[in-house]
């Protein structure tokens, strides 16, 4: 009969094993953790309103817009520190350093976030969500924002300041993983400084 001390060591012994597999799990399977989803995204800024789908995973983002204009889809590579702004007729893109005030506001705490008061509780797009008042320090001042945070996806539906000036929603939002390809350049887009250089004779702009 094998003796008790011996089970319960060998037990205990498992129990590490499996401890250190989880932990190396989790640290090497980083994409388990990242945040993918697709949305509707309705951004009002002074009362003018533009729309895009937004596809988001952590480190990137692709934004393709509704209005009519010669940039048609954005796609912004945090990782490379870079965006690309696509010009779909033309097939040509051009390449823009990271800014990261252009980062979409999909965590549930605020940058500089110093203060967060709970309102109450609304539907929105059909999710529940918890209302806030947050209190945010931005470049040496406060400003106040409300924050809708949906308690079934743990997402950010609505940010909007108190002063109504800019306003931010996600609607139709799907949690679930985005293909690599919608994060890359298409392979038949030229850059568009190669397009300039092509075109000498072309007029200079006049300066406003």
């Amino acid at each position: 009969m094998v003796p008790v001390k011996w089970i319960s060591a060998r037990a205990a012994f498992s129990v590490r094993v499996w401890a250190v597999a989880l932990l190396l799990w989790m640290a090497m399977d980083t994409s388990a953790w990242a945040l993918e989803f697709t949305a509707d995204q309705i951004t009002k800024v002074n009362g003018r309103v533009r729309k895009a789908n937004l596809y988001y995973r952590d480190e990137m983002w692709r934004l393709e817009h509704h209005e009519i204009s010669p940039v048609n889809v954005t796609i912004v590579r945090k990782d490379k520190q870079v965006m690309w702004l696509l010009l779909s007729r033309m097939k040509h893109f051009k390449t823009l350093p990271y800014d990261p005030e252009q980062a979409p506001k999909v965590s549930e705490r605020l940058s500089g976030e110093v203060a967060r008061e709970t309102i109450g509780n609304e539907v929105f797009d059909g999710h529940p969500t918890t209302l806030y008042q947050v209190t945010v320090r931005e470049h040496d001042r406060e400003l106040i924002y409300y924050q809708w945070v949906a308690t079934d996806l743990h997402f950010p539906m609505k940010l909007a300041r108190k002063d109504g000036s800019w306003i931010v929603e996600y609607r139709n939002v799907k949690l679930r993983p985005v293909s690599d390809l919608m994060f890359q350049l298409p392979v038949n887009f030229q850059p568009l400084e190669e397009f300039d250089r092509s075109t000498p004779d072309d007029p200079p702009r006049q300066s406003m």
